[in-house]
């Protein structure tokens, strides 16, 4: 993997919007934070501001701004400023070949998953993190501290979790990979597959039914895709729904460690990540350990 080069004082950056729209205000803590505490020059999309329907201009508009914050050579890391739906409608037509040459990070979670699985097929490593336009919520300052360290090449604690009676006991050794779990359903097939082979798997998503939780674990259980893991790491499950006149009776966790339990490698749940607490930095695409025991997992890198 090409790890992108660690930005310092002064670097160029780029905040886009490659998928859903957003009130320009809410950027505020963002800019100041990247500006001043940060101290880095930060460069807009031209249709940053844009909004069409559900997204953040045409596609044609916001395809336009990712790859010119990709193409610019002066430009170290590009920040997605939020997520919601929209990126998956420009990955066919993104050219991320600039960054075998000149690498950059790109930062971003939820519906940028599909962006960092593609980098991470094409060899590049990038962020899952919190995006500008979380910066300005309330208890943000792990996540936001997370992300300026691995930004700037500094130690990262380990990632540590409670005790819970579904994980598996162990340790895996692997490059990380992951993300939102609806977005990798939807790379499976594709260019933007990533083979999990020997990966530390990271999952979390919102808003999805307990039933089409079911089904994905068991797509990706039929596909292969689970049985040769480092190890996985599951985060958080969000306003999942169930359904009123015939529930399942399950919870998610419960549905993801029904379909690993075949396999032997270590499972953690209540892992930081996802879109509700914390939500820290994660190196999609460099090595981690992930350690497995009676008194909880811990992330190590």
């Amino acid at each position: 993997m090409i790890t992108p080069p660690f930005l310092r004082p002064g670097d160029t950056v780029t905040i886009v919007a490659p998928a859903s729209p957003l009130p320009y205000d809410d950027l505020n803590k963002a800019f100041h934070l990247l500006r001043h505490d940060w101290q880095l020059t930060v460069l807009e999309g031209a249709h940053l501001q844009a909004s069409i329907g559900a997204f953040a201009g045409t596609d044609e508009q916001r395809l336009a701004d990712l790859q010119q914050a990709i193409n610019d050579p002066s430009v170290r890391a590009i920040f997605a400023a939020r997520g919601g739906y929209g990126s998956y409608r420009l990955v066919e037509k993104l050219d991320l070949t600039p960054l075998l040459t000149n690498p950059k990070w790109l930062v971003g979670f939820s519906d940028i998953t599909i962006l960092l699985s593609h980098l991470q097929q094409l060899g590049v490593a990038s962020l899952h993190a919190s995006m500008p336009r979380q910066f300005r919520l309330d208890d943000m300052e792990d996540d936001i501290e997370t992300l300026r360290q691995w930004l700037f090449g500094e130690p990262v604690a380990p990632y540590v979790t409670k005790p819970n009676t579904l994980n598996r006991l162990g340790t895996g050794v692997g490059t990380l990979a992951g993300g939102n779990l609806s977005l990798l359903i939807h790379a499976l097939g594709t260019s933007s597959d990533v083979d999990w082979t020997g990966k530390l798997l990271f999952i979390e998503d919102i808003d999805e039914t307990v039933f089409s939780l079911d089904r994905t674990m068991i797509q990706l259980r039929r596909a292969g895709k689970l049985a040769n893991l480092a190890g996985l790491l599951v985060g958080t499950f969000s306003d999942m729904r169930d359904n009123l006149t015939s529930p399942s009776g399950k919870t998610a966790n419960e549905l993801i460690a029904e379909a690993v339990s075949g396999y032997t490698y270590p499972v953690a749940f209540g892992m930081p990540i996802g879109h509700e607490g914390r939500n820290l930095a994660m190196p999609v695409g460099l090595p981690g350990t992930l350690t497995v025991a009676d008194e909880g997992g811990s992330l190590a890198f």
